[in-house]
Protein backbone atom coordinates (compact mmCIF):
# COMPACT_ATOMS: atom_id res chain seq x y z
CA UNK A 1 0.00 0.00 0.00
CA UNK A 2 2.89 2.82 0.86
CA UNK A 3 5.66 2.89 -0.74
CA UNK A 4 7.10 5.92 1.12
CA UNK A 5 7.22 8.48 3.83
CA UNK A 6 7.47 12.29 3.63
CA UNK A 7 8.38 14.59 6.31
CA UNK A 8 7.92 18.10 6.79
CA UNK A 9 9.56 20.44 9.47
CA UNK A 10 10.75 23.34 10.92
CA UNK A 11 11.30 25.74 13.75
CA UNK A 12 11.31 22.72 16.93
CA UNK A 13 11.95 20.19 14.09
CA UNK A 14 15.09 19.18 14.94
CA UNK A 15 13.41 17.59 18.65
CA UNK A 16 10.65 16.16 17.01
CA UNK A 17 12.28 14.33 14.15
CA UNK A 18 14.29 12.84 16.72
CA UNK A 19 11.23 11.81 18.51
CA UNK A 20 9.78 10.58 15.69
CA UNK A 21 12.98 8.73 13.72
CA UNK A 22 13.63 7.20 17.36
CA UNK A 23 10.52 5.17 17.12
CA UNK A 24 11.49 2.93 14.55
CA UNK A 25 13.36 -0.33 14.22
CA UNK A 26 16.53 -0.36 12.30
CA UNK A 27 14.48 -2.59 9.83
CA UNK A 28 11.70 -0.18 9.37
CA UNK A 29 10.87 -1.07 4.99
CA UNK A 30 10.08 2.00 3.70
CA UNK A 31 12.13 5.06 3.05
CA UNK A 32 11.83 8.26 4.95
CA UNK A 33 12.19 11.27 3.17
CA UNK A 34 13.06 15.05 5.11
CA UNK A 35 12.79 18.67 4.61
CA UNK A 36 13.84 20.16 7.48
CA UNK A 37 14.19 24.28 7.42
CA UNK A 38 17.75 25.13 7.94
CA UNK A 39 20.04 27.78 7.26
CA UNK A 40 21.34 27.90 3.98
CA UNK A 41 25.11 27.56 5.63
CA UNK A 42 24.06 24.58 7.99
CA UNK A 43 26.98 21.68 7.66
CA UNK A 44 25.99 18.13 8.46
CA UNK A 45 25.04 18.52 11.72
CA UNK A 46 21.56 17.43 11.25
CA UNK A 47 22.53 14.16 9.88
CA UNK A 48 24.93 13.38 12.98
CA UNK A 49 22.24 14.70 15.72
CA UNK A 50 19.51 12.48 13.94
CA UNK A 51 21.61 9.24 13.13
CA UNK A 52 22.95 9.33 16.76
CA UNK A 53 19.56 8.62 17.92
CA UNK A 54 17.77 6.85 14.86
CA UNK A 55 18.72 2.89 14.49
CA UNK A 56 18.07 3.77 10.61
CA UNK A 57 21.15 4.81 8.32
CA UNK A 58 20.26 8.41 7.72
CA UNK A 59 21.86 10.79 5.26
CA UNK A 60 22.06 13.42 3.47
CA UNK A 61 20.12 13.12 -0.22
CA UNK A 62 22.62 13.55 -3.46
CA UNK A 63 21.76 14.33 -6.62
CA UNK A 64 20.86 11.60 -9.14
CA UNK A 65 20.80 9.10 -5.80
CA UNK A 66 18.44 5.84 -6.16
CA UNK A 67 16.33 6.06 -3.14
CA UNK A 68 16.66 2.86 -0.95
CA UNK A 69 13.99 1.17 1.27
CA UNK A 70 15.29 1.56 5.23
CA UNK A 71 17.12 5.06 4.67
CA UNK A 72 16.48 8.73 6.19
CA UNK A 73 17.56 10.74 3.76
CA UNK A 74 17.92 14.68 4.49
CA UNK A 75 17.37 17.89 2.33
CA UNK A 76 20.31 19.28 1.76
CA UNK A 77 20.45 23.08 3.13
CA UNK A 78 19.63 25.67 0.60
CA UNK A 79 18.27 23.15 -2.10
CA UNK A 80 14.80 22.14 -3.07
CA UNK A 81 15.00 18.33 -2.88
CA UNK A 82 12.85 16.67 -5.59
CA UNK A 83 11.82 12.94 -6.17
CA UNK A 84 12.21 12.19 -9.76
CA UNK A 85 9.56 9.42 -11.45
CA UNK A 86 12.29 6.83 -11.34
CA UNK A 87 12.57 7.08 -7.84
CA UNK A 88 15.75 9.20 -7.83
CA UNK A 89 16.52 12.79 -6.53
CA UNK A 90 17.39 16.04 -8.17
CA UNK A 91 18.26 19.27 -6.21
CA UNK A 92 17.36 22.58 -7.31
CA UNK A 93 18.40 26.08 -6.76
CA UNK A 94 15.18 27.62 -7.56
CA UNK A 95 13.75 30.69 -5.84
CA UNK A 96 12.64 29.90 -1.90
CA UNK A 97 8.95 28.73 -1.69
CA UNK A 98 6.99 29.62 0.76
CA UNK A 99 10.42 31.84 2.14
CA UNK A 100 11.95 28.39 2.18
CA UNK A 101 14.55 26.48 0.61
CA UNK A 102 14.36 23.31 0.79
CA UNK A 103 10.58 23.66 0.43
CA UNK A 104 8.24 20.89 2.19
CA UNK A 105 5.51 21.70 -0.63
CA UNK A 106 8.06 21.22 -2.90
CA UNK A 107 9.05 17.94 -1.78
CA UNK A 108 5.43 16.48 -0.88
CA UNK A 109 4.16 17.58 -4.60
CA UNK A 110 7.51 16.14 -6.64
CA UNK A 111 6.79 12.53 -3.91
CA UNK A 112 3.35 12.37 -4.92
CA UNK A 113 4.57 12.42 -8.86
CA UNK A 114 6.78 10.02 -8.04
CA UNK A 115 4.78 7.46 -5.43
CA UNK A 116 1.43 8.95 -6.80
CA UNK A 117 -1.23 7.52 -3.44
CA UNK A 118 1.26 5.20 -2.20
CA UNK A 119 2.61 7.84 0.12
CA UNK A 120 2.66 8.74 4.05
CA UNK A 121 3.18 12.27 4.50
CA UNK A 122 3.83 13.80 7.87
CA UNK A 123 4.09 17.57 9.21
CA UNK A 124 5.41 18.58 12.41
CA UNK A 125 6.14 21.64 14.47
CA UNK A 126 7.01 24.56 12.27
CA UNK A 127 6.09 28.42 12.00
CA UNK A 128 5.11 29.11 8.80
CA UNK A 129 3.05 27.44 6.25
CA UNK A 130 4.84 25.56 3.95
CA UNK A 131 3.55 21.81 3.52
CA UNK A 132 0.49 22.63 3.59
CA UNK A 133 -0.25 22.84 -0.26
CA UNK A 134 1.65 19.16 -0.51
CA UNK A 135 -0.69 17.68 1.86
CA UNK A 136 -3.54 18.72 0.38
CA UNK A 137 -2.11 17.23 -3.01
CA UNK A 138 -1.26 13.74 -1.27
CA UNK A 139 -4.12 13.30 0.39
CA UNK A 140 -6.93 14.35 -2.93
CA UNK A 141 -4.66 11.61 -4.61
CA UNK A 142 -5.53 8.76 -1.41
CA UNK A 143 -2.49 9.09 0.06
CA UNK A 144 -1.95 8.97 4.18
CA UNK A 145 -1.59 12.51 6.44
CA UNK A 146 -0.04 12.41 9.91
CA UNK A 147 -0.16 16.04 11.93
CA UNK A 148 1.38 16.26 14.57
CA UNK A 149 -0.89 18.02 17.46
CA UNK A 150 -0.14 21.98 17.10
CA UNK A 151 -0.11 21.77 21.33
CA UNK A 152 2.25 19.45 21.45
CA UNK A 153 4.55 21.56 18.54
CA UNK A 154 6.88 24.11 19.55
CA UNK A 155 5.71 26.16 16.51
CA UNK A 156 2.23 25.26 15.98
CA UNK A 157 1.68 27.44 12.29
CA UNK A 158 2.85 24.51 10.31
CA UNK A 159 0.53 21.87 11.39
CA UNK A 160 -2.45 24.04 12.08
CA UNK A 161 -1.92 25.19 8.39
CA UNK A 162 -1.96 21.53 7.21
CA UNK A 163 -4.98 20.62 9.39
CA UNK A 164 -6.74 23.64 7.78
CA UNK A 165 -6.08 22.73 4.23
CA UNK A 166 -6.95 19.06 4.02
CA UNK A 167 -8.80 16.49 6.12
CA UNK A 168 -6.05 14.52 7.40
CA UNK A 169 -6.05 11.34 8.97
CA UNK A 170 -4.55 11.43 12.50
CA UNK A 171 -3.60 14.47 14.30
CA UNK A 172 -1.06 12.96 16.98
CA UNK A 173 0.68 13.98 19.93
CA UNK A 174 4.44 14.02 19.19
CA UNK A 175 5.63 11.07 21.20
CA UNK A 176 2.68 9.24 19.57
CA UNK A 177 3.89 10.03 16.01
CA UNK A 178 6.43 7.15 15.55
CA UNK A 179 4.89 4.23 17.04
CA UNK A 180 1.44 4.96 14.80
CA UNK A 181 3.72 5.32 11.82
CA UNK A 182 5.22 1.77 12.72
CA UNK A 183 1.87 0.34 13.17
CA UNK A 184 1.16 1.97 10.13
CA UNK A 185 3.33 0.28 7.86
CA UNK A 186 3.09 -2.89 9.29
CA UNK A 187 -0.44 -3.33 8.67
CA UNK A 188 -0.26 -2.17 5.31
CA UNK A 189 2.75 -4.71 4.36
CA UNK A 190 0.65 -7.63 6.06
CA UNK A 191 -1.76 -6.63 3.86
CA UNK A 192 0.42 -6.29 0.58
CA UNK A 193 1.99 -10.17 1.87
CA UNK A 194 -0.97 -11.90 3.74
CA UNK A 195 0.65 -15.30 3.36
CA UNK A 196 4.02 -14.07 4.24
Amino acid sequence: MFEAVVIGSSAGGIKALTYVLSALPHEFPLPIIIVQHLHPNSDSYLTKILGAKCGLLVKQADEKETIERGIVYLAPPNYHLLIEEDHTFSLSLEGPVNFARPSVDVLFESALFAYRGKLIGIILTGANHDGAQGVKQIKSAGGYIIVQDPATAEAEAMPRAAIVAASVDKILPLDQIGPYLLQLVNRSQSRRHPFE
